[in-house]
Parts: structure tokens; sequence; C-alpha cells
């Protein structure tokens, strides 16, 4: 299945462009997902937003973003407000500062991109870029709009390509909740053998390493329930078909047709 490109824009360094296109690095689509049913009808159940007071559904055009500021009391803004404090959105990644490979702790990592070359004019420009990285062992910071928010990115050469992650916000990211003590000290026969225990478990990585156990599970479940009611439901006969004289079957239809009929002489 050919992965979906879901931005397209620029790469930018200097004077030097790029015509780029991003898609996601990770999927969702084969995990197990349900809807939700009403028991007794089989219906799907519908989500609205309803007025919590008066228990009325509130359309679209009357549903208003609101920040507390006391009890029952709120800020309102317009979507049109929060739009315009962003970054605009000018399709263009413009690369405004490297930092060293391995400088940023994993923890900032968010969401991996592929970053691809649109057409063959671009080519040449993104290469140069790539490997300009490369050979400093650096990666790239900039800024751009994606999922609705103006996000930090990085930029990391990988391959024949650019990996683009978005990175945290600063204060998503938290500090550590304690410090082990420095002055500890460490066993060295107990080292000694967890050292080895370590070399002994240690394997070549494999991504059957980070399967999720409980969608094979949940795809077993819905298989094994599927194959039960196939069984148990009960069989539908089909009614015989009643002759109007007038209906015939291909078989007939084909029969007359080479012969001729119509009019025509038999072959």
């Amino acid at each position: 299945m050919a992965r979906q490109t879901f931005w397209k824009g620029y790469l930018k360094l200097s004077l030097v462009t790029a015509a780029v296109s991003l898609t996601p690095a990770t999927t969702e689509s084969n995990k197990v997902r349900f809807h939700v049913l009403n028991r007794q009808t089989k219906n799907r159940v519908e989500s609205r937003y309803v007025d919590s007071v008066t228990h009325k559904p509130v359309a679209e055009r009357d549903q208003v973003k609101g920040y507390p500021r006391g009890e029952d009391d709120y800020v309102l803004l317009e979507d049109e407000e929060i739009e315009e404090v962003g970054l605009e959105s000018t399709r263009t990644i413009d690369i405004d500062s490297f930092v060293p490979c391995g400088s940023i702790d994993w923890i900032w990592y968010d969401k991996p991109h592929f970053l691809a070359p649109e057409d063959k004019v671009g080519v040449e420009a993104f290469c140069v870029i790539r490997e300009a990285m490369k050979a400093n062992d650096v990666v790239g910071i900039a800024r751009l709009v994606l999922y609705r928010r103006e996000r930090a990115v990085l930029l990391e050469p990988l391959g024949k390509g650019i990996i683009l992650w978005t990175l945290r916000f600063g204060d998503e990211v938290r500090e550590p909740v304690a410090e082990l003590d420095s002055k500890a000290e460490v066993d060295s026969q107990l080292l000694t053998l967890m050292k080895q225990l370590v070399k002994e478990e240690t394997k070549d990585w494999s991504p059957e390493m980070v399967q999720d156990p409980i969608q094979k599970r949940l795809k077993s479940m819905i298989r094994s329930r599927q194959r039960s009611l196939k069984k148990t439901a009960p069989a539908q006969k089909q009614a015989p078909v009643k002759s109007t004289g007038n209906v015939i079957n291909i078989m007939d239809a084909l029969k007359k047709s080479l012969a001729g009929e119509g009019g025509g002489k038999p072959r």
C-alpha cells in the first residue's frame, strides 16, 4: 500500500530550496478498532456535543472555545483569533540552526515523518542539504505548522532521505522525580554477574521484539467469534425462481443468439 502524503512544501537552507513532501513514518492502520453500538438495536451510537445544563444538542456554529477564569466564567476565543497568533503556514521548512547529533535527548522526540524530494528538480538541492548535515554530524532545527499547531521540528539525515521529527514542547517534558545517590557503590561481584547475564541475553534487534500481544489476541478472538457466528447462523434458503415465460438464463440466451433467433439462419 502506497504511503499517504499529507504535507507538501519546500525545504529551505539559505538560498537553497527543494520541493519536498512529508509522509508519516508510523501507522496505526493495523490496530483493532471498535464501533460503539446500541446493544438492543445493534445500531451505531453517535457522539454529540450537548449543553451541560439544558442537555440539548449544540450546533457546530454555536460552539466556541472558552478559557476558564473562574466558576462558570470564561474568556471566549474564536477559532480565527487562535489561528492568528500562530506561525503563518508558509509551507516552508526553513532550517534556521543546527545542533550536534545526539545532543537532544530522546525524551524530546515526538513523531517521525519521512521527508523526500517531490520532483526531479529538487533532488539535487535535497541531497546537498542532507550530505552537508552528514558531513558536519549535525541535525537541523526548524519550525513548521503541523496538526494545526506550530511545532519545532528536527531534521535528521538517514540513508538516502531525511527523517523529520516533531519535538515536544518545553512544558511537556517533566523534570526527573528524583535522582539516585551518586555516592552509592555497586558490589563488584554483583556487577560481574549482571554483566555476564546481560551479555548472554543480548540479541540482534528485530521488530518482532516490539510486537503488540494484545492486538494479536484481540484479532484471534475476533476471528474465532466470526467463525462461530458462521457456524451458528441459520442457513438462508434461496426461494425458487418462478418462470414468467419472459425470463431466460444466460446459457439459453447465448444458444439462441448463436442459433440466429429472430429471423437469422442457424449456423
